[in-house]
């Protein structure tokens, strides 16, 4: 296959899938959602038969238990994947809303409607079921998308495409509304995120790895983030058995995801009261400790901290331990060290939670609660894309509203300039 040439037929039909996608109604979209749903309950045998082939070349290539359990279709994740495109049917379209609509002194009206941004290409490891989260909150944000599933998936997402093309057909809108491209071809990432005349922006999904190269080598907009070094600061207002309970969900509720807290950071007067206690929560859960020399010195079962742990996003049973004098210190260790993903402060006083909401700098800032809730469901956004830590286009989880830009409009009645 000539994967340049491939590559740019895709962004040709994408491109213009993106105009008729742009201007349908919510109805026709909804449809698709639904068609497609009705598509992979009646295709699950033939999902599971190309989700076993996957599976099985999978094992034979030697992949780890972890990534084919990220790679397996069951029934239930299957269930999973028709509900989650009823959920984005039943959300409200955000295309075509106006805001901020004023009369303006010259006698013409001024506001912004919401516009999709065009075309959407996602990079994407290991989890088949991404292929329907992405391809339907694209669709129903009125954009075209070209899918790039990782190769260990390749004979699963080709299903699941088939079933989406079905909704598509059904709902009277072009296949090419959603692409997944079907080659295993690495080069078929670099020209996917070097087509500026095609594609408006690229959202990589998966391990740092994969990020960093995407955002090294795009030349296309990306939505992103690198990494979830999360924070939770326990203040010396702090009411300690909400803290206690923040401090065990944020770290222990699952390792292995980018809202976990990584670093967590007390407030010394009530350090010698609260961390022994913690700290045999966290060796009962089997989580290793590593701690500053405040920390240290009241719990001395901890390993020493070292820079390298304070920068480390860890997506697994260890924790950074660090004390500081109050909410001054705090702010600035969490600002230095922060990749700017989530942060939460536990406190009962009311401005120091509003210096903490207006000084961090993350794309998420909570006040006495967990910072597992940074997500889309979580937030009321239906589903999600994403994260990104960026501050231009969009912060904290992408969805519906995240996939869309806003343009100016001007409403006048034979108006001019004097």
């Amino acid at each position: 296959m000539d994967v340049i040439a491939y590559m740019a037929n895709v962004g040709q039909q994408a491109r213009a899938a993106s105009r008729i996608i742009a201007r349908a109604d919510s109805g026709k979209k909804n449809a698709a959602l639904l068609a497609t749903a009705t598509a992979l309950d009646s295709g699950r045998e033939t999902l599971l038969a190309e989700n076993a082939r996957d599976l099985e070349a999978g094992r034979a290539n030697g992949l780890d238990a972890a990534l084919l359990d990220r790679l397996e279709l069951t029934p239930a994740r299957i269930d999973a994947m028709i509900e989650g495109l009823k959920e984005v049917a039943a959300l409200p379209d955000p295309v075509g809303e106006i805001t901020d609509l004023n009369f303006r002194p010259s006698g013409i009206q001024v506001g912004k409607m919401r516009v999709p941004l065009g075309v959407v290409g996602i990079i994407y490891e290991s989890r088949p079921n991404v292929t329907v989260d992405a391809a339907s909150l694209c669709l129903k944000s009125g954009n075209a998308t070209i899918l790039r599933g990782g190769s260990e998936a390749i004979h699963s997402n080709q299903a699941i495409a088939a079933a989406i093309h079905q909704g598509l057909k059904e709902a009277g809108l072009p296949a090419d509304v959603v692409q997944v491209i079907e080659t295993t071809d690495r080069a078929a990432v670099g020209e996917l995120i070097t087509m500026e005349e095609y594609v408006d922006v690229i959202v990589p999904r998966g391990g740092k790895g994969l990020i960093e190269r995407i955002s090294n080598d795009a030349r296309v907009a990306v939505i992103k983030h690198l990494d979830g070094i999360c924070h939770v600061y326990i203040d010396d207002a702090a009411d300690l058995e909400k803290a206690f309970n923040i401090a065990i969900n944020a770290k222990t509720h699952r390792y292995g995801v980018c809202n976990a807290m990584e670093t967590l950071v007390i407030a010394e007067p009530v350090a010698q009261e609260l961390l022994p206690r913690l700290a045999q929560a966290y060796t009962d859960k089997g989580v290793e400790l590593r701690g500053c020399e405040k920390s240290r010195a009241i719990v001395d079962a901890m390993i020493p901290a070292t820079e390298e742990d304070w920068q480390t996003e860890h997506l697994a049973p260890v924790l950074s331990i660090k004390i500081v004098a109050g909410l001054d210190e705090a702010i600035d260790f969490i600002n230095h060290y922060s990749s700017s993903h989530t942060e939460s402060i536990v406190t009962e006083d009311y401005s120091r939670a509003r210096r903490f909401l207006v000084e961090v700098d993350s794309s998420s800032v909570m006040v006495n609660a967990s910072t597992r809730f940074a997500d889309g469901f979580e937030y009321g956004l239906g589903a999600e894309i994403g994260i990104s830590t960026d501050k231009i286009h969009v912060r904290g989880p992408v969805g519906l509203e995240g996939l869309t830009s806003q343009k100016w409009i001007v409403l006048g009645n034979g108006d001019i300039r004097e």
